[in-house]
């Protein structure tokens, strides 16, 4: 019997079009005899549009924004949303939700939990970290305070919310130029795919990149610049994940940003990674200890600088990766044997055995 999946895509965040990348490239890998896809599609207005039972390949990434609804409605540019209850979830014509939700959303309202909760409360079973893990890894602050406690090596940093910046400026400038340095990196705390971070080189234009991130997040994290290296590994699994070969990124830029990710195509994935065997363990370990201080599961990317002097540092995990066929997480992983569809199955097997994990909870005394 074919698994009824639900795809998620779309979302109210700054992401919105990375994830119908994400979704497009799913949707074409899965293989149609295995699974029945339905499509849910998030407005950027936070609507929910579900569509019907897709048969055959998307062709282009805005034709996603219409397989849900009907045509008629997609051929005017409109979208008919969807009440919101656990009857959005079951498949066509079924009073029975779908065997499994995979959320293909990255940033705010999709990967930091929120949707995990909901599915959690609907008692859904879906592909990915659960809500502690999702949350905890959206939240540049709170993770790497918890990859701190687990005793994990990392670069400085110091945030603060926009309330601290109006409050007291020179108070932000002492912190950052006493504790970092220049030249140093500004992120809003509850972000990914490099979007709102720039590279401070001195106080003219620490303060033109922090007024640019706070315009995606109230708090913000800054982080001393560090000379090395930038290295990725994947993790897969549940309570026993395992580690892909590690890949370097070489942007020919300053440094890896939206644009060079996404855009102009201005970056060197160089997989697998030249370093030593050393290293690779190294890496591979502090990945597998980040996985579990955050209570990961399904999948993380996480993402290391490694000094000149082969030292590694953890940077982030980030809990829902850019997950094209040429992002670096399915590319870690076709290198380490596990090609992209073969990749998506295990992750979804991977979510069907948490739930059912779960299930022998007992909830009652």
């Amino acid at each position: 019997m074919a698994i009824k999946l639900a795809l998620v895509y779309g979302g109210k965040s700054a992401e919105h079009q990375v994830s119908l990348q994400t979704a497009r490239a799913v949707i074409n890998a899965l293989d149609k005899n295995k699974f029945d896809i339905y499509p849910i599609y998030i407005t950027e207005q936070g609507q929910w549009v579900k569509g019907k039972q897709l048969n055959g390949p998307v062709e282009r990434v805005e034709d996603l924004k219409f397989l849900a609804g009907n045509s008629e409605a997609g051929e005017k540019g409109e979208h008919l949303p969807v009440p919101f209850s656990q009857e959005l979830f079951n498949a066509p014509g079924s009073a029975d939700p779908v065997h499994v939700v995979f959320p293909l959303l990255h940033g705010p309202n999709g990967e930091d939990g929120t949707i995990q909760g909901m599915l959690e409360l609907l008692n859904i079973p879906y592909v990915g970290n659960g809500v502690l893990a999702s949350a905890a890894g959206m939240d540049k602050i709170i993770m790497k305070n918890l990859f701190a406690q687990a005793g994990l090596a990392q670069a400085k940093y110091v945030w603060f919310t926009n309330k601290d910046w109006e409050k007291d400026k020179e108070k932000v400038f002492q912190k950052v130029e006493e504790q970092l340095g220049y030249p140093c990196f500004v992120k809003p705390a509850n972000l990914g795919s490099s979007v709102g971070i720039s590279k401070s080189k001195d106080r003219q234009s620490l303060i033109q990149s922090i007024e640019e991130a706070f315009l995606y997040d109230r708090k913000l994290i800054i982080e001393e610049s560090i000379d090395g290296r930038e290295v990725e590994i994947g993790v897969i699994g549940n309570d026993e994940p395992i580690c892909s070969v590690v890949g370097e990124i070489a942007p020919k830029k300053e440094f890896y940003d939206y644009k060079a990710k996404y855009e102009d195509g201005d970056t060197e994935l160089i997989i697998p990674a030249d370093i030593t065997e050393e290293q690779y363990e190294q890496i591979k370990k502090m990945a597998l200890k980040a996985f579990k201080a955050i209570d990961g599961s399904g999948l993380v990317r996480a993402d290391f600088f490694l000094r000149k002097d082969g030292t590694p540092l953890i940077n982030e995990v980030n809990t829902m990766p850019g997950f094209t066929p040429f992002s670096m997480f399915p590319l870690l992983w076709k290198h380490s044997g596990i090609d992209y569809p073969a990749l998506i199955e295990k992750l979804v097997q991977l979510g069907i055995e948490r739930y059912e994990l779960k299930q022998r909870i007992k909830y009652t005394i």
